[in-house]
């Protein structure tokens, strides 16, 4: 494998990252428009991600009320929040007159007439189309008529979403990033018919919030997860050619990567990509390479660090360094059910291929539009998904490789994958 870094490589990197996020908050001339005054924002969902953005919101000085279904719900979540502030003043991070006027400024609630003076609703509930749906019903019969509507989903179409309301002009995906109020990416996501106040009101409030915001177009997975589900998907592979989950993890940490996929997805929980599989199943070719290993662990209760074994067994919330018999069972199965004879895989190939990976998905994404330049595709990925910074993020890095090399390379990675493969042509990453 090629050097991926080099001194004054990684000084360029950083260099083009400041220019990129810049970059990434200008919007065409055709999407330009004056953005609207937010005051007052409506979160509905009091869980883990509501809650977030929450705190994201009052840190931006703005008046917040809270939303769910039941009195239980509500208290759950105004309790996070609290003890969030406690927390903050105990550490010496804020005074205690500071926190004391943050949380004057919002409320919780089950009120749904609440909505009726907010001047944005952000939804955070639970990642189901059918429940999304229902829910912008409720806000389109319950907001002004002026109130631009907000979806946090991280996969589901925003245009079935927007199709809900009466109001799809005044409807935009903001995809917040957990912790919303510490991670700094904030992805915008053009519907069909988002008007172009709308899309200037989303980056606006990113900037507001502190956040890093760029705009994306509404596919599956957006700009960032896209990306990583290649990455991911890639990375399973290479258990099922002869790699062990700390293999992978290892050499991906070892290159720069803030954690490896494997203890990633333990983290975050197995049982969120399972249920997006299950969803996907249906329409999933069968010709398509699929690695099953995760839906087993799932089957087997193993749901990650908060079941205390996933990929890997976990004592007092720390990881065993070696998964156990239980998966590497697993995994040899799936490579004996796949007719492969597993060979290991040096550090090198495991991080080549995994890179290889998201330079094609990439590149796919910006022929399709979803993504406005390249540099943006490098500011996803290296402020929400932990890509090395001195990397640059997948295009920096491609274009950093021989030209030769790196289209043999994804030839090769092409035809591993098999049916259903599809390569990009990296032309697309000439300009920003």
């Amino acid at each position: 494998m090629e050097t991926p870094v080099h001194p004054i490589v990684e000084a360029q990197a950083l260099d083009y990252l400041l220019a990129a996020r810049r970059q990434a908050g200008l919007l065409p001339d055709e999407w330009r428009a004056s953005p609207r005054e937010v005051r007052r924002v409506a979160v509905i969902g009091a869980g883990t991600m509501g809650t977030g953005i929450v705190i994201a919101l009052l840190e931006a000085g703005m008046a917040v009320v809270l939303l769910d279904r039941d009195d239980g719900v509500v208290e759950q979540g105004r309790q996070r929040i609290v003890q969030h502030y406690e927390r903050r003043v105990s550490a010496g991070k804020m005074s205690g007159e500071l926190a004391a006027t943050r949380q004057s400024a919002w409320v919780v609630t089950t009120d749904w007439a609440s909505l009726a003076d907010v001047d944005l609703v952000i939804e955070a509930v639970y990642e189901d189309l059918a429940v999304k749906q229902e829910v912008f019903r409720r806000i389109d019969a319950s907001a002004g008529p002026d109130a631009l509507l907000a979806t946090n989903t991280s996969y589901l179409n925003i245009d079935d979403i927007a199709a809900a309301t009466r109001r799809p002009r005044n409807v935009l995906g903001l995809h917040f990033f957990s912790p919303a109020h510490v991670m700094r990416l904030l992805e915008v996501v053009r519907a069909a018919q988002t008007s172009p106040v709308a899309l200037a009101t989303g980056m606006a409030l990113g900037a507001r919030l502190g956040k890093t915001a760029v705009l994306a177009g509404n596919a599956f997975g957006f700009i960032g997860n896209r990306i990583y589900n290649a990455y991911r998907r890639e990375c399973e592979f290479m258990l099922e050619d002869g790699a062990w989950p700390e293999d992978v993890d290892r050499a991906l940490t070892a290159l720069g990567f803030a954690m490896g996929p494997f203890a990633v997805a333990d983290m975050s929980g197995l049982d969120i990509a399972w249920r997006m599989r299950r969803a996907q199943a249906a329409t999933r070719d069968p010709r398509e390479r699929y690695v099953s290993i995760l839906d087993h662990l799932c089957e087997l209760g193993r749901l990650g660090r908060k079941t205390g074994a996933g990929y890997y067994a976990y004592v007092d919330g720390r990881a065993a360094p070696t998964t156990d018999d239980v998966v590497r069972g697993l995994i040899e199965r799936s490579s004996t059910q796949r007719g492969m004879t597993r060979r290991a895989l040096a550090p090198e190939t495991i991080q080549r291929r995994a890179l290889l990976a998201m330079v094609n998905e990439a590149g796919l994404l910006l022929a399709e539009g979803v993504a406005l330049r390249p540099s943006d595709v490098d500011v996803v990925l290296t402020e929400g998904y932990g890509f090395p910074r001195a990397l640059g993020g997948p295009v920096f890095w491609a274009r950093h490789q021989a030209a030769e090399r790196l289209a043999a390379d994804l030839q090769a990675l092409c035809e591993a994958a098999g049916h259903g493969f599809v390569r990009a042509d990296l032309s697309v990453f000439s300009g920003n």
